[in-house]
């Protein structure tokens, strides 16, 4: 072969293997050019110069790829930031004061103090929000996370929960230290706040738990808001700390709602009478339906143990509702067997709540007609702090209650409103006079004046009175002095079954 073809071949497979070098991504790789300066080296130059374009363009979008991989990286801890802070007062949130006390609970797990939970929620917020405008409402936000991250160490953590709800997270303290750090926030909250021209108050109540190490954060966190709560039940804007105990009484009210949802379909309610006497007689004039939790384990379970919570969860209107079906059926037996007692009344008690049963009128006349029951047998009991306050929804449900001839009758007069400018005007038949103010009735010539004012003035309104609580015969007998026309209390009779009742009324002997 010519020795200039073998040069020409080595140069060709010079620049074969430098293009193959470069579409591998060896951008640095460059075809060395010989002298002869003919097409091949032509061919080498341009191939250099387009691999020297190559790498530039490559080097800038190296540093664009970089540029946009810091800038997605700022932009992601920008985000879990977002995510971890509240946008209003930038407060830890939630998800981050939990990862916060997970950290702490790890670190005091190796030795020194346990962390611990401060829940504040503040008093009178609705209020704020509902007179002055959320705008307000933010602005008051602002002021509590800024006092509350001054009371505080550098070391702990504030966060708001979600509404006007904050908590602190404190640790490596003592417990002294923790109650000292817990009434600054209270006091740094005592100050009132200016919202443009009007000055508003941000109390707070205060629940604080701090327990030995070996609680999760869910559990430190459940019992700071059961102490909080406490607090509130107690009067608000104090300090609260958490006592076992406490989750005690959480946990029993607990049982008590999911027990109380199937007792009567268990057949465990029951309901017992007491007489209403007509004091000049001594006839029985009714009765008032008491109810009766029979619980398979724990016994006769009182009123006051479940009618509270009964209350607070809803289940007031199963509850009400059983015993009115209840109540009525149990009158149209009695009427059945005893046809010439035609005055004989049923009491039963209306909470609030009943109040505003969408059905019940159709619920109450239905029932009535089913068992053939005269609605002017019916007496219903409302308490008279409802009756106060009654809305126009109320106010129509208790006209269409007069209106079907139903008697109503304002319950536990003397512990509410006691106001004798509205006694008149009140949508009821008859007063029950609680029994706090028969207290000492047959001992104090002072309370007696006081009772017989009281029942001059129930006359005087063209109502009934009906005193409740009567336990002695010298009040019974005072009682009927006065001019009273109704009593009711153990002096007469304690809630019996209704198997019990019949025999009581049918009963000639007066008692006095």
């Amino acid at each position: 072969m010519n020795p200039d073809e073998d040069i020409q071949d080595a140069r060709l497979q010079q620049l074969v293997d430098g293009i193959v070098r470069l579409a591998a991504g060896e951008l640095s790789a460059r075809i060395e050019p010989s002298e002869q300066r003919d097409e091949i080296d032509a061919v080498i130059t341009g191939v250099n110069l387009l691999a020297e374009e190559l790498g530039h363009i490559h080097a800038d979008l190296e540093a664009r790829v970089t540029a946009r991989t810091a800038m997605l990286r700022r932009t992601q801890v920008e985000l879990e930031q977002m995510a971890k802070t509240d946008a209003l007062t930038g407060l830890a949130n939630r998800i981050l004061l939990n990862e916060r006390i997970n950290d702490a609970i790890l670190a005091s797990a190796h030795g020194g103090n346990a962390p611990a939970v401060l829940i504040l929620d503040l008093d009178s917020f609705k209020a704020i929000n509902d007179t002055l405008g959320h705008s307000a409402g933010d602005a008051v936000l602002v002021e509590v996370s800024s006092r509350l991250r001054a009371a505080v160490r550098a070391s702990d953590t504030v966060a708001r929960l979600g509404g006007d709800e904050f908590a602190v997270l404190i640790t490596g303290a003592t417990e002294a230290e923790i109650l000292h750090i817990a009434h600054r926030a209270w006091e740094a909250l005592q100050e009132s706040v200016d919202i443009g021209t009007e000055t508003v108050w941000a109390t707070a109540s205060i629940g604080v738990c701090l327990r030995d190490p070996g609680y999760t954060a869910e559990e430190l966190m459940r019992d700071a808001d059961i102490a909080m709560y406490q607090a509130k039940a107690q009067g608000r804007n104090k300090v609260q700390l958490f006592h076992p105990d406490m989750l005690n009484a959480v946990q029993e009210r607990s049982r008590i709602t999911a027990e109380l949802r199937t007792a009567a379909a268990s057949g465990h309610l029951a309901l017992l009478y007491q007489p209403v006497i007509e004091l000049a007689s001594g006839r029985v004039a009714g009765v008032e339906a008491l109810v009766r939790w029979h619980h398979p384990v724990h016994g006769t379970i009182m009123p006051d143990k479940f009618i509270s919570i009964a209350e607070e969860t809803g289940l007031i209107l199963e509850l009400g509702r059983w015993v009115l079906h209840e109540g009525i059926t149990q009158l149209s037996r009695w009427k059945t067997a005893a046809p010439e007692l035609t005055n004989f009344r049923l009491h039963l008690n209306l909470s609030a709540a009943e109040l505003l049963r969408s059905d019940l009128l159709e619920d109450v006349q239905a029932t009535l007609a089913t068992h053939e029951v005269e609605p002017c047998r019916l007496v219903l009991e409302i308490t008279e702090t409802v009756l106060m306050s009654r809305r126009t929804g109320e106010e129509q449900v208790l006209s269409g209650l007069r209106a079907l001839g139903i008697g109503l009758q304002i319950d536990d007069f003397g512990t509410g409103y006691s106001s004798i400018s509205y006694l008149r005007s009140l949508p009821a038949d008859a007063v029950k006079v609680d029994h706090a103010l028969i207290k000492d009735l047959d001992s104090d010539p002072q309370q007696q004046k006081f009772v017989s004012a009281i029942l001059q003035l129930i006359s005087a309104a063209e109502l009934e009175a009906i005193v409740e609580g009567v336990e002695t015969a010298g009040q019974a007998a005072k009682l009927e002095e006065m001019g009273c026309l109704y009593g009711q209390g153990y002096y007469y009779g304690r809630p019996v079954p209704a198997s019990d009742i019949l025999d009581r009324v049918r009963s000639t002997e007066p008692h006095r």
